[in-house]
């Protein structure tokens, strides 16, 4: 334990991406198989494999209370030592009392008292285990563990790195070593394969979420027919961004961020159930409004994402949301089917193959009032079936352009149906997980806005002075850290204040009475008329007039914005000025 930390303090002082992959391929080989296979894990940010269910389920509240009572330090201390590194483990680092130096730990060791920690059952239980962890850690030791605990280690390495050093440590392909982690699900065993030469053997494990595919935004349709011109288009849609696995009786659907969330979800369960064929779809989860007070609406549209809001989260959903908050999965690609991998396949065909599986799931459904779309504009469900056929699976409309005047017009028609924009798709490309590059493109409405960070928040004034309603909010800088650029407290509904008062509440790391510190996990969409250089932030900027456009629950922290996005968008302010 004490190398890997020594390990991960060499990773986080340096910000090049060679060094940090030659640094852990140096350390993956000089370590036995095992002890390697559980830091690739470890190294990309989790502390089970991606297919495994299992999870900690310790909150950072958990962890600052042990903190707390290891080194005596008093709540003061604790706050004023987390202010200057705004980072647990840090501050513990910092804390540490030399009579706790503790033993030095085997990382297997470690992997067996985080196994304790994740099947304690109660807060009492959790604490005491994650005490007798932190008893046996030297100082740095304990501040790499306290890291690993709360799913926060930044140190710069993402799981695509780790793949790297692997390739690097046992001179193997990083094509070889991605694929394999991608079917398998499990970096650990990535590594053993790749040590033992065995690379070749990995095959597809379903049920575990692959990388999605993603897009880069593009400014104008000129913008985007510089990259491609045959062009497959589709709706971008405003809802979550859901990938599904099925096969023999069983259905899991996973979120971008990865996280499971089947069970918000109840309806599209049957749909999937009764596949003939194991499956892997890639689509998006949308409320559905059938028109009954919108005679714009008369056949039913897709509504805003705050419709779906209601159903996220929710461990039981009753008949009443269901009935309510409609829900239909529009499918835009295939992953796998016939027993194969399809992304190696261009999109036409996989797009041939998605709507032949469509077809079929809806017939073993028997949906009569599914309509079969050739464009956007004809889908349309009966608002009379909602209660009875509603069709739960449609296959995502597509048209084709070759120019930027044919991708303006379908613009203006996907703006017209109160869709976000367009995604613009390369028709001979195939389909790369977690890589962003332009075989894929979005083209929204203009809006200035940033993906951030909660990292404080506040009690609000007036009416909301029982909630916390007022959030300080950061970016990413260069190395992940989280660097504040303003505050807001419109935008949500009371709703939704309510239910992230007592996510907060459960979730804070310092309580100063008014305002709390709270775990870095809660994504929010912010627009702003304008952003200033400033002092007052970390980040050297501040937004004006920011307001909150959206909880963003489909993307992880450390997807969002950075401080270099946020001095593009100031310098290209200026020019326009």
């Amino acid at each position: 334990m004490l190398r890997f930390a020594q390990l991960c303090e060499a990773v986080a002082g340096t910000t090049k991406k060679l060094e940090k992959r030659k640094l852990v391929a140096e350390y993956f080989r000089a370590q036995p198989e095992q002890t390697a296979s559980q830091a690739a894990i470890f190294l990309s940010g989790d502390i089970y494999p991606a297919f495994s269910e299992r999870t900690l389920n310790v909150g950072g509240s958990t962890v600052w209370r042990a903190v707390q009572q290891l080194t005596g330090r008093s709540e003061q201390e604790m706050s004023e030592a987390y202010r200057r590194h705004g980072d647990l483990g840090a501050a513990a680092y910092e804390l540490w009392s030399c009579e706790f130096s503790g033993s030095v730990l085997a990382l297997p060791d470690l992997a067996k008292l985080l196994d304790d920690i994740a099947t304690a059952r109660g807060p009492a239980a959790k604490l005491e285990r994650v005490s007798v962890l932190l008893r046996q850690c030297s100082a740095l030791e304990a501040k790499y563990a306290i890291k690993m605990m709360v799913g926060d280690l930044r140190i710069g390495m993402r799981e695509s790195l780790v793949e790297e050093a692997i390739a690097a440590a046992y001179d193997k392909s990083e094509l070889a070593v991605r694929r394999a982690n991608m079917l398998l699900g499990d970096i650990g065993e990535t590594l053993r394969l790749a040590a033992e030469d065995r690379l070749h053997e990995a095959s597809m494990r379903l049920f575990h979420p692959l990388g999605f595919m993603l897009a880069p935004e593009v400014k104008s349709s000129e913008e985007a027919v510089s990259y491609f011109t045959d062009a497959q288009i589709e709706d971008k849609y405003d809802g979550i961004r859901a990938q599904v696995h099925c096969g023999e009786g069983r259905v899991r659907i996973f979120s971008r961020t990865q996280d499971e969330i089947s069970e918000s979800f109840p309806e599209l369960i049957p749909v999937f159930q009764d596949s003939p064929e194991a499956l892997v779809l890639d689509g998006e989860i949308l409320a559905w409004g059938t028109g009954t007070t919108d005679s714009k609406n008369a056949n039913g549209s897709a509504l805003p994402f705050s419709a779906l809001q209601r159903r996220l989260g929710r461990k039981r959903v009753s008949d009443k949301l269901m009935r309510e908050v409609p829900i239909v999965y529009i499918a835009f690609d295939v992953l796998f089917a016939n027993n194969e991998l399809t992304i190696d396949r261009p999109l036409r065909e996989r797009s041939e193959m998605l709507t032949r599986i469509v077809s079929s799931l809806v017939e073993t459904q028997h949906a009569a009032s599914f309509v079969s779309c050739a464009t956007q504009s004809s889908l349309a469900f009966d608002p009379e079936e909602i209660a009875t056929s509603f069709p739960r699976i449609v296959r995502a409309p597509v048209a084709q352009a070759h120019t930027a005047d044919e991708i303006d017009q379908i613009f203006m028609e996907a703006r017209a149906r109160g869709n976000e924009g367009l995604m613009i798709k390369n028709r001979e490309t195939l389909y790369t997980p977690g890589r962003r590059g332009h075989a894929w493109l979005k083209m929204k409405r203009e809006l200035a806005t940033l993906d951030c960070v909660v990292t404080a928040v506040e009690f609000g004034n007036g009416k909301r002075a029982g909630v916390l309603s007022d959030y300080t909010f950061a970016v990413r800088g260069e190395n992940g850290e989280l660097m504040n650029v303003g505050k807001a407290y419109s935008g949500l509904t009371d709703a939704e204040i309510a239910e992230m008062t007592q996510w907060f509440k459960g979730h804070t790391l310092t309580d100063f009475g008014h305002s709390r510190l709270v775990e870095p996990k809660i994504v929010l969409e912010v627009a702003f008329n304008n952003i200033m250089r400033s002092d007052r932030h970390e980040s050297g900027f501040a937004l004006r007039f920011p307001r909150i456009v959206r909880l963003r629950p489909d993307k992880p922290p450390d997807e969002a914005d950075t401080v270099k996005r946020v001095e593009e968008i100031y310098l290209s302010q200026h020019r326009a000025q």
